[in-house]
């Protein structure tokens, strides 16, 4: 669960701050380019191009999409924090930034205080699955099995997030799953139709086609509500397993420095695209996503919620906070 990386990323002590005059300025002035940690066609990335084009007329200035995938986002984070510019956005997940201290052994630069938050786009949903060859229709009955037959069951989870939580309650529930890694977890699907592989924790676009095609149950989300796309499947709220709830925020961050005002300014125009095209909220939701447009207080709020949970996870688990 835990890796050294071998990445060499540059401080982020000396990142110059973005004057107060920005945000009196007119905004954007030139070319903005959004950031990315994950390859083209994930869910940001779908996210990020609805945006990118709906901003990109309104502004009158290009938004193109960088897409930095790598290092468990660590390639994106530094590129982000070298450039030192209002005109480049990070667009991702809080968690891939937030839960990187629990996922190495040493970090080489905390990506935090470089994270400025300006919008908040969507919650992520998660999702717990298992094949449906599996006799295994609720989270109860997944839970009777696995204590039932300690050992038999392997699950897999997305680096992360999704690992910490599925396996932090295992370690709750007194269950013994073995843990199989993947460097891609879109291979485990695969698995799960092949029998090697009976739990899946990811991202709710992960196992959603083969759902939808009857070759895979999903028996829970991690959200606070149902997810548009599976409007069937309960929250773990609901099936009574509250210590699975998690809200995947993610969003747009800007460097250091940049002012509130600024920042306001452009969470009000990501809203005005989200109003002008309501294609945006349902592209969301068919890729798994909840849209939650937050400006910058409201989404500093929900990253503080977020680390609470990964600091109690991380503890529950063993964890000790990586230092750079």
């Amino acid at each position: 669960m835990r890796r050294l990386t071998a990445f060499v990323v540059a401080a982020l002590l000396g990142l110059a701050h973005i004057g107060s005059a920005a945000a009196q300025s007119a905004y954007p002035s030139r070319t903005v380019r959004f950031i990315l940690p994950y390859g083209a066609g994930s869910a940001t990335d779908t996210a990020a191009r609805l945006f990118a084009d709906g901003l990109s007329k309104l502004w009158g200035k290009p938004v193109i999409v960088d897409n930095r995938p790598g290092g468990d986002g660590l390639v994106s984070l530094s590129a982000f924090a070298q450039a030192k510019d209002d005109h480049v956005l990070w667009f991702g997940p809080a968690g891939a930034f937030t839960a990187l201290p629990y996922m190495h052994d040493t970090l080489p630069f905390d990506p935090s205080p470089a994270m400025n938050p300006v919008v908040s786009i969507s919650v992520v949903v998660l999702a717990i699955s298992v094949p449906a060859s599996l006799k295994v229709d609720t989270m109860n009955q997944l839970v009777a099995l696995a204590r039932s037959d300690p050992g038999k069951l392997n699950a897999a989870a997305a680096n992360g997030i999704s690992d910490f939580l599925l396996f932090g309650f295992f370690r709750k529930q007194g269950l013994q799953v073995a843990e199989v890694p993947y460097r891609d977890i879109m291979q485990a699907p695969s698995d799960m139709l092949a029998g090697r592989v009976q739990v899946l924790s990811t991202s709710l676009a992960v196992p959603q086609p083969l759902a939808n095609a009857g070759r895979l149950k999903i028996l829970v989300v991690t959200s606070k509500q149902r997810a548009p796309s599976q409007p069937n499947v309960p929250t773990a709220i609901e099936a009574g397993y509250p210590d699975l709830t998690f809200e995947s925020i993610g969003g747009v961050f800007g460097p250091p420095g940049m002012p509130e005002e600024l920042r306001n300014r452009i969470a009000a125009d990501f809203r005005k695209v989200a109003a002008a095209n309501p294609l945006i909220e349902k592209r969301l939701a068919a890729t798994g996503q909840i849209m939650s447009l937050r400006g910058p207080s409201e989404f500093a709020a929900a990253i503080k919620e977020q680390r609470g949970t990964l600091a109690d996870l991380a503890k529950t688990l063993g964890l000790k906070a990586a230092t750079p």
